[in-house]
């Protein structure tokens, strides 16, 4: 019986780029060759742009005759050395893809039109169980003679070199996978059952978006979005449409930015005193130059539209309900692939007094992240975010631009764990997110009514009035007994939880908790 394989292109598709600067350099390094082909620097920049052109392809077929009357084994070595170079640059997220195929019993094929001797130490470095490409003919004494031996492999003759290799090993194209970045590649993605437009160029955008298939980015997060043909985040260009002149009744004082590492993985930890704390964050993020992965809980992921955007700009959902173990292994992934992770471990907004605890409880999610991924922990304090959005009001108050209070935010140096006990090491982060915070933040202290009032949520959960001082009426009081009772409302629901009103259900509340995290 058939199966199905998993087909790879290689450049702008495992790479950011092309392989051709690379394996030129190697080959110039070890002088296999000496002297450059008409327009090649100018091409390899045209194609790392905009993809495959004629041109481009033209220079790739040409690149026999730089090759012609040399023997083969001079090449040898060049081709290593270019593997280790080329390796160090495949997105990391195609790797895991791969391992993945290869959980699945799947064979990985990589296919390009780069020759065959040229790219197979690479493929053997990556793990590929086959590989595809343009093979040079050989003559008897081991040379090149400049012709090509078989299909070359780009376009159609990608295609039918591929379906001889499935004919010869017994693979189902309708069962297998392909992923390219270019249009030329149209008759390979036709043939499989599971096509996949990666960072693809302007033409195959299109013709992705017409027939519905998945256009994906290896150097981001799956499902994170980037805007087609320019591949821009779509986090950034939030960040592009967040400037601190957008919110005139908050200021920003944020230090501390050269702890947070200008590459490579780090998980962000901060306290969680407002609805206002995820645009602090966005500031902290912009003012940083990266992106991070935002744990949220899933609720306002199952939002029709809203949860689609948050997975966009790259949010993991939380189910709470089952430990988070999914949104756990998400992160691990993005942690794995260089990317940063931001979270809030105490999951929520403290109500009512304990929201002046000095002492703050976290769940265990960042230190098990931490001992996993050996990732550091980069603790952050906010303070004065609650006076922007108190959690009393369904808005942040717009209307104070004459004298807006200031967000402070301080970004403390890497948490020193011991990875023994999520637990102790729980505390530690918690412990080092307070040294974030100015003094009074740890001064213990029994808050007065009134200022328990703005820390105590509007429309409490599960229609239940917690934490509510004495006298708040904030929450309608019809809601509240039908809650209670278990009676229905006109179109509500016969529960413990009464329906309310659209934008006061927790599903659609314009202010849901993005930042939660797991337990």
């Amino acid at each position: 019986m058939s199966s199905g394989a998993a087909i790879f292109d290689l450049d702008r598709t495992l790479l950011q780029g092309g392989t051709g600067p690379l394996l030129s350099r190697a080959m110039y390094d070890l002088g296999v060759v000496t002297r450059k082909l008409p327009g090649e620097k100018l091409l390899y920049g045209m194609f790392d742009l905009i993809g495959e052109t004629l041109p481009s392809i033209f220079l790739a077929r040409q690149a026999t005759l730089v090759a012609k009357g040399r023997e083969m084994a001079t090449f040898d070595e060049a081709a290593i050395a270019a593997a280790e170079a080329i390796a160090e640059v495949v997105h990391p997220f195609a790797l895991s893809l791969i391992e993945q195929h290869k959980a699945a019993g799947r064979p990985v094929v990589l296919a390009t039109t780069t020759p065959h001797h040229l790219i197979k130490p690479l493929a053997d470095r990556l793990g590929f169980d086959h590989v595809i490409a343009t093979r040079y003919t050989i003559t008897e004494d081991g040379r090149f003679d400049g012709s090509i031996t078989g299909n070359f492999v780009w376009s159609r003759g990608k295609i039918a070199a591929v379906r001889e290799w499935a004919a010869r090993e017994d693979i189902d194209l309708a069962e297998s996978f392909a992923y390219s970045d270019s249009i030329y590649d149209l008759p390979l993605l036709s043939a499989v059952g599971s096509p996949a437009a990666v960072n693809p160029d302007p033409r195959l955008t299109l013709y992705a978006v017409a027939r519905g298939w998945p256009i994906v980015h290896f150097d981001v997060s799956p499902g994170v979005f980037k805007v087609p043909v320019v591949g821009i985040e779509l986090q950034r260009l939030l960040f592009l449409a967040s400037p601190p002149l957008l919110t005139p009744y908050a200021r920003f004082d944020i230090a501390g930015l050269e702890n947070i590492p200008r590459t490579g993985p780090a998980i962000l930890v901060a306290n969680h005193r407002s609805y206002f704390d995820l645009q602090t964050m966005i500031q902290v993020l912009r003012a940083s130059g990266r992106t991070a992965r935002a744990l949220g809980k899933k609720e306002i992921f199952d939002v029709p539209g809203i949860g689609a955007i948050a997975t966009a700009l790259g949010g993991i959902a939380v189910d709470r309900g089952t430990g988070g173990q999914d949104s756990f292994e998400n992160a691990a992934v993005s942690l794995e692939g260089g990317e940063m992770v931001a979270l809030m471990p105490q999951g929520t907004i403290p109500r009512g007094e304990k929201f002046y605890d000095p002492v703050l409880k976290g769940k265990t999610g960042a230190a098990r992240l931490a001992a996993m991924s050996r990732a550091p922990v980069i603790p952050i304090g906010i303070w004065g975010s609650e006076q922007v959005w108190p959690r009393s009001s369904a808005m942040p108050n717009v209307l104070n631009v004459t004298s807006p209070p200031t967000v402070r935010v301080r970004i403390g140096e890497p948490v020193e764990l011991k990875y023994r006990s999520p637990v102790a090491d729980t505390r530690r982060i918690m412990a080092a997110i307070v040294d974030c915070l100015p003094p009074e933040a740890r001064e213990r202290r029994q808050p007065t009514e009134a200022a328990i009032r703005p820390a105590t949520p509007r429309w409490p959960r599960r229609g239940v009035q917690r934490d509510l001082p004495p006298g708040n009426c904030c929450w309608n009081s019809t809601y509240q007994a039908v809650a209670h009772a278990g009676r229905r409302m006109p179109g509500g629901w016969v529960g413990k939880r009464a329906r309310m009103p659209r934008g006061r259900h927790p599903v659609h509340s314009r202010h849901r908790d993005l930042t939660a995290a797991p337990t």
